[in-house]
């Protein structure tokens, strides 16, 4: 299959790229610079520069190709996560460039669209599973965007394609900032999880996102969750960062720091949300290599130690 891929070169990209050409998938893929396109050379894809809010030229960069997984995000940095503008460019991805993608794909003939999101419209589940069936919860405006996507998806199906939305929880990995982020924090034994320490918190594996982007180009047309086998609590998953780090213990985000670095988005944060992947399981065999932060976060931390070699 020939794939046209937006965020190839980002946190998730590079292990994307790796994991489609191993399945023997051909990879068009956007470059914003000349290091960018090497990057993506180097890994046998072909990089494209092309303005992904330009129509005209995202349907010429996606004629030929098979199917779209559209990746790419453009998620603040932590100091900037409560100011709305700093979202601006991100909602453009999530819808605008999401319209012109599909609008692109329906006219080239491609038969497959993968979109990402995220599980955290979800509502409080306590420590009850949660599921695809799960309604979203409107009420968080910062969160609407993400859910405007989503439903364009249904428009692809709609007129004949196989529409696919990825709802991805927390990444964590090598190359996801936020690690470099929460390293910084701890130095306070402050962290970047918040809420109740015996609520849910549900992440992924960078390196286990691009397994699932690569099963969901043969999944069913629908929504599925992007999600570890076994969701912690936030004690657990501190426990586990920190003991991977050689950290002492930490504690979750308070409530007043969490207002101020997220804004309006801190209630989705503070959720507890033990959100289930077995709906993606089901459907393509898909399963992640590490089932749990326990697992992740020491398989992240050697990871950067080798890096630093």
């Amino acid at each position: 299959m020939r794939v046209f891929l937006t965020g190839g070169t980002g946190a998730i990209g590079p292990a994307t790229v790796r994991a489609l050409r191993d399945k023997g998938h051909e990879v068009r893929a956007v470059a914003r610079s000349d290091e960018k396109a090497a990057q993506l050379r180097a890994q046998g894809a072909e990089p494209i520069a092309v303005d992904l809010f330009d129509g005209d030229a995202v349907k010429a960069a996606v004629d030929g190709c098979d199917a779209v997984l559209h990746l790419a995000t453009h998620v603040p940095p932590l100091r900037k996560m409560a100011s709305k503008d700093a979202w601006s460019e991100h909602n453009r991805l999530r819808t605008t460039a999401s319209v012109i993608l599909i609008d692109a794909a329906l006219a080239t003939g491609a038969t497959t669209f993968v979109k990402e999101s995220v599980t955290f419209s979800y509502p409080d589940g306590g420590d009850a599973w949660i599921d695809e069936a799960t309604p979203p919860d409107e009420s968080i405006a910062m969160l609407h965007p993400t859910l405007e996507g989503e439903r364009m998806v249904d428009r692809f199906t709609a007129e004949g394609g196989r529409g696919v939305v990825l709802r991805f929880g927390s990444f964590y990995g090598p190359t996801a900032r936020g690690v470099d982020e929460a390293l910084r924090l701890a130095r306070w034994r402050l962290s970047m999880v918040a809420g109740k320490p015996d609520g849910y918190v549900s992440s992924i594996h960078t390196d286990d996102v691009a397994g699932a982007a690569v099963s969901a180009l043969d999944a069913p047309a629908g929504d599925y969750n992007v999600i570890e086998n076994e969701p912690t609590t936030r004690r657990e998953y501190l426990d586990a960062f920190s003991e991977a780090f050689g950290l002492r213990r930490l504690r979750p985000m308070p409530k007043w720091l969490t207002k101020l670095t997220a804004g309006s988005g801190a209630e989705a944060v503070i959720r507890s949300q033990r959100v289930s992947n077995k709906k993606l399981r089901d459907a393509t065999g898909w399963s992640p290599r590490y089932a749990s932060v326990r697992e992740g976060w020491p398989a992240v931390a050697r990871a950067r130690e080798v890096g630093r070699a």
